[in-house]
């Protein structure tokens, strides 16, 4: 790595933890979550970069160095098609398999109770033991090839523990080797490290499924209840082995289902298991970056009971100027670029919108320039590029 693009990652590195601790650096960072915009805008298809991650990482480097970002996710295509193909996963569909080529990888909700993948009656089971729960009754339900405890083995079952499990190491291995990749080629930084879901998500997402535990919140609260409590610790612990061990970069929690159920429901099902959490991450030393898919505006006042800088509150669809207000230079802001302006506008109204970001809500430092969400295939270059201008022009404190 050359002397002036290590100059250039330490500055970078350096504006970006400033930001996040809710400081004022030399100029507002830039970071950008790209995904399928990454893979089109490099040339490649979407199949090529769910299928190939070193094309996705080079798609994504590609982006770094042309607009000047100076954090990024390495891969935010994060589904890996080998993964899938290893272990028989069947709740994804790829691109170039049972979707066009170039649209993203899908995730397939249960839509009724006998096709869940957890049922009913087996939260007692979760609760008891999570770890043996997905090892021998989940697992064997989301894939192809693996076969529950007492069903006779077979040779596709041991090939597909064993090749799922080589796969997954070698993904997450060389996402070491990309960050490195992007750092000596872009003098960019990794924006996050280790990965955080709440526990009430993991049941709504992955295990019951959404229209399930719309069911169970009435018919069964007090298992859903002790079921997050249980997969607590699990998730906990996840995070923290996974998270940056110079504690310079944050894990990040992708919120999901939480936003979608009632104050009562929020306050008993959501809340107490993901605050706990990201506290104790904090008496670590560790970010979080709260990653507010959709509007959280409404929950604004359970997010504020986290310790001071615990967390980087990314704004989605949530009116980032209202959420500077209230939160009252308690956190770091990120986001705030509404992906459909990144898609339908022009360059001129991006660049207004994001000065006006700049001004108003990075005015005291503590704000990092991004999307609203993770920018897919429908995003316009010349958007994208407006960003940029826009922290060059406007950004410098």
């Amino acid at each position: 790595m050359s002397d002036t693009m290590e100059e250039l990652y330490n500055l970078r590195l350096k504006r970006y933890k400033k930001a996040m601790l809710n400081e004022k650096p030399d100029k507002v960072p830039l970071r950008v979550f790209a995904a399928e915009f990454s893979s089109k805008y490099a040339g490649f298809t979407v199949q090529e970069a769910t299928y190939d991650y070193n094309i996705a990482f080079e798609a994504v480097r590609k982006c770094a160095k042309d607009f000047n970002w100076d954090a990024t996710v390495l891969n935010m295509i994060y589904v890996w098609g080998g993964i899938i193909d290893a272990f028989g996963q069947k709740y994804y569909k790829l691109p170039g398999l049972n979707l066009p080529i170039n649209t993203g990888f899908q995730y397939l909700e249960p839509p009724d109770e006998e096709t869940t993948y957890m049922h009913e009656d087996e939260y007692d089971l979760l609760i008891e033991n999570p770890t043996e729960y997905l090892m021998n009754i989940w697992i064997p339900r989301i894939s192809k090839y693996v076969v529950a405890p007492g069903e006779r083995n077979s040779y596709i079952n041991n090939a597909a523990w064993l090749k799922g499990g080589i796969a997954m190491m070698k993904y997450f291995n060389d996402f070491g080797k990309a960050a490195e990749l992007l750092k000596k080629e872009c003098g960019a930084v990794s924006a996050i490290c280790g990965i955080l879901k709440s526990p009430f998500d993991v049941i709504a997402d992955k295990l019951r499924g959404f229209r399930q535990v719309c069911i169970d919140v009435f018919r069964q609260p007090k298992k859903v209840e002790k079921a997050c409590e249980a997969l607590m610790p699990h998730l906990f612990q996840n995070a923290l082995i996974s998270s940056d061990p110079e504690k310079n970069l944050p894990v990040s929690i992708w919120l999901h289902r939480g936003t979608l159920f009632n104050r009562k429901m929020y306050e008993q099902f959501f809340w107490p298991t993901t605050k706990e959490i990201i506290t104790n991450l904090w008496k670590n030393g560790i970010q979080t970056l709260w990653y507010a898919e959709g509007n959280w505006d409404q929950w604004l006042d359970y997010t504020l009971e986290l310790p001071e800088k615990s967390i980087i509150y990314h704004v989605d669809q949530g009116n980032i100027f209202d959420v500077y207000k209230k939160i009252n230079g308690k956190f770091a802001i990120s986001g705030g670029v509404p992906n459909d302006m990144l898609a339908f506008s022009n360059p001129e109204d991006v660049k207004k919108y994001c000065k006006k970001i700049i001004l108003e809500v990075g005015k005291n430092g503590g704000y990092i320039m991004d999307a609203g969400a993770i920018i897919m295939s429908d995003a316009k270059a010349e958007n994208i590029k407006a960003m940029t201008e826009a922290v060059e022009e406007f950004g410098y404190y």
